[in-house]
């Protein structure tokens, strides 16, 4: 990191961002992408003089800055990174520079800024990480004895010209992540989250790049909220030609309203880059894993009793499922929903978080004693945040119900979201979990949080809740897991519908969607797996016939898919014979097998030119292994198929491949495909450039490739 007549360079994990102090009244950022090296004083100075426009025509006399904080006083026309006003006046800012306090050793830069005539003061923070993610915080106080309504605020995150296209996802519940593309023009593409939740919807990210940018090659930007929250991305060219990205929270009207001394500061925006999605996506990863709480230990295979017996909780019928799972190798058994008051289908209970003893006459001890005796962990299933109408809670505390108004908002699922930041709810719920983890062994909640928010209010002011209800979830996890080091959280929302890295500050794993049918999968893993390593995205193989789809799979499809997650089964085991559970012991095995290596490595996705098929993989961080599937999802126009690449191996090694499961046997007039057949051994460079030729498959199958080096490691 290097300071040079007033242009600061923050170099980090491959990173470089360059700021210009001299123009405008805050920083701007000139420059953010790959390492430029070692940036001697002249090189730095003329970095700054070379990003300055020139002054035209019916413009300003002076061309606006795109600073950290855009602002109208500096001549900025676009969107603005600072709304807000004192009951309608002092609408335009001008904060400016006081301070620039530089980290070289941590790539951290803070810059003070006042607004005297405002009473306003912000600290800007920017850090380039250890994985060379750009991340940004703004910090807002309210100087003046007059409140300050603060309407958004959010950092900017700027783009080098070339970018013309524009990737984020949308979905609906059982369809989360579908990308969508487009052009990248003039205006305000922008994204917005009002759910109190990020939503089934939502982006994870919002990505900016070159024409034709994927997984494998071209370069790309993108940026992310992490916020459990209400939040908004967006990305804007402007007729003077800059173009960024921003990601910050969405604020309601009246929600943050500042009195003097009070500060808000903003969720971190985190931005990643990368030739390719693949590159992008491995910053993200590796960020996460250097968390000091990331978990390390091998993720435990799962399964949830969900899909095989609903609310119908019997402890016999449990008991046998529970050494059906640990016959296939199953290390965590997780009790799904029913076991509490009341809570015999999804109209009641919810908020009354005592084990029901008319289902659990003995309590849970029972069944976790046999679990534990099978030698697996126990987990349970939990909806703190949620409240049925019909259950003592609601009744004893309606004013602890979200509400916008006297009358309640509509309901969804047939409940309504309980007001954690009113107190004395926020205590009885941490009370309720804090008794169970202490009365029963569970090592894991399963976390869930099954509806979006509407008119989220307190029931005795009525001002607006989504902000610090969001905060309040984020300490009852933080406290839980203090109270009770050893306790793993999985954040489950309908699914993915809660996905975000501020959310992973508190789990221990992500539920990616509630559809487990692996070929809608295959597009819901890929692009959560954007922001999410394997080892917190929970992927279960299912039944044959999958119950959010009807489809009918095979296990090798199944199986196939939720390899590369956290693995776990969904599906009732009690119902397969010996060869059944042998198969799937086979898969988990193989899981078992491979676990560090797809919990450590390089996740990538490869670019297939034929839309119908699907290569991915993980490559293990030495580059000694790797584990790709290549997936028929439908049929293909030629036949048999072209090539398909190995992305992401490391080009000088050579590897031997093998088909380490699935099937690709001659059917009627078919031939055996050559390379399956006898062994073969090709440079990481060959097999990501030349390939090899596709097997011929039927419609939803798998086969899955072993790789394994075969020499010493040598650079890439």
């Amino acid at each position: 990191m290097q300071r040079r007549n007033d242009v600061i360079h923050l170099r980090n994990g491959g990173t470089s961002v360059v700021l210009d102090t001299r123009r405008g009244p805050l920083p701007s950022i000139v420059f953010w992408g790959a390492d430029l090296g070692d940036l001697s004083q002249s090189e730095a100075d003329s970095l700054g003089v070379a990003a300055r426009p020139q002054r035209v025509s019916g413009g300003l006399d002076e061309p606006a800055p795109l600073t950290l904080i855009p602002q109208e006083s500096s001549g900025w026309l676009g969107t603005p990174g600072l709304s807000g006003h004192r009951a309608g006046r002092f609408f335009s800012t001008r904060l400016a520079t006081q301070a620039i306090d530089l980290d070289e050793e941590s790539a951290t830069l803070v810059i003070e800024a006042t607004d005297p005539d405002a009473g306003l003061a912000a600290t800007v923070t920017l850090e380039v990480t250890a994985a060379g993610l750009l991340r940004q915080r703004i910090a807002l106080e309210n100087r003046s004895g007059e409140p300050y309504s603060l309407v958004s605020l959010a950092p900017t995150f700027p783009l080098p010209h070339d970018v013309a296209e524009l990737l984020d996802t949308t979905g609906r519940h059982l369809r989360e992540r579908s990308p969508q593309r487009h052009t990248f023009t003039i205006g305000t593409h922008l994204r917005e989250s009002r759910r109190g939740r990020p939503g089934s919807d939502a982006s994870l990210l919002l990505a900016a790049g070159r024409p034709g940018f994927g997984f494998e090659r071209g370069l790309v930007y993108a940026v992310h909220t992490a916020w459990s929250g209400n939040h908004r991305l967006l990305a804007e060219r402007t007729p003077t030609a800059d173009s960024f990205l921003s990601a910050g929270e969405l604020l309601v009207n009246g929600e943050m309203v500042l009195a003097q001394g009070e500060t808000y500061t903003t969720p971190w925006a985190i931005g990643s880059w990368g030739d390719g999605l693949n590159e992008l996506s491995r910053r993200f990863h590796d960020e996460l894993r250097s968390r000091p709480h990331h978990p390390t230990r091998p993720r435990p295979v799962t399964l949830n009793t969900w899909e095989a017996v609903y609310f119908d909780q019997d402890l016999d019928k449990l008991r046998a499922l529970a050494e059906r799972a640990a016959r296939v190798g199953v290390e965590r058994f997780v009790l799904d929903d029913g076991w509490f008051l009341g809570r015999r289908d999804d109209t009641a209970g919810l908020g009354d978080w005592f084990i029901d003893p008319a289902v659990w006459p003995s309590g849970l001890t029972p069944l976790i004693d046999a679990v534990r005796g099978l030698g697996m962990e126990f987990g349970l299933w939990v909806e703190p945040e949620m409240i049925n109408l019909d259950s003592d809670l609601a009744r004893q505390h309606p004013d602890w119900i979200l509400r916008g108004r006297v009358d309640l908002p509509v309901s969804a699922r047939q409940q309504h979201v309980l007001d954690l930041a009113h107190p004395d709810a926020w205590q009885y719920i941490f009370e309720r979990l804090d008794a169970l983890l202490l009365d029963n062994d569970i090592a894991y909640l399963k976390w869930d949080h099954n509806r979006d928010l509407l008119e989220a209010g307190a029931a005795d002011t009525g001002k607006p809740r989504a902000h610090e209800n969001t905060l309040a979830l984020y300490r009852l996890l933080s406290t839980l897991k203090s109270r009770h080091p050893d306790l793993e959280i999985e954040s489950c929302a309908s699914g993915g519908a809660r996905v975000d890295l501020g959310i992973l500050e508190h789990t221990d794993r992500i539920w990616t969607s509630d559809t487990l049918d692996p070929i809608e999968r295959l597009q819901i893993q890929r692009y959560t797996g954007l922001l999410v390593p394997a080892e917190i995205m929970g992927a279960h193989l299912t039944s044959p016939k999958v119950h959010s789809t009807g489809r009918a799979v095979s296990l090798d499809l199944s199986a196939g898919v939720a390899l590369f997650g956290h693995l776990g089964i969904e599906w009732d085991l009690t119902d397969l014979d010996e060869g059944g559970l042998d198969a799937v012991r086979r898969w988990v095995d193989i899981h078992k097998r491979h676990r560090r290596t797809i919990h450590s490595g390089v996740l990538v996705n490869g670019d297939t030119a034929d839309a119908t098929t699907d290569v991915r993989g993980v490559v293990a961080a030495d580059g000694a292994s790797a584990l790709f599937t290549f997936t028929q999802v439908s049929t293909s126009v030629t036949y048999p198929p072209g090539r398909f690449t190995l992305p992401g191996l490391a080009p000088a090694r050579r590897y031997d491949v093998r088909i380490a499961a699935g099937s690709v046997s001659a059917g009627p007039g078919q031939s055996p495909l050559p390379w399956a057949e006898q062994p073969i051994r090709l440079t990481g460079r060959q097999l990501g450039t030349v390939g090899l030729q596709a097997p011929v498959l039927y419609p939803a199958q798998l086969i899955l490739l072993e790789l394994s080096a075969s020499e010493p490691n040598e650079p890439h």
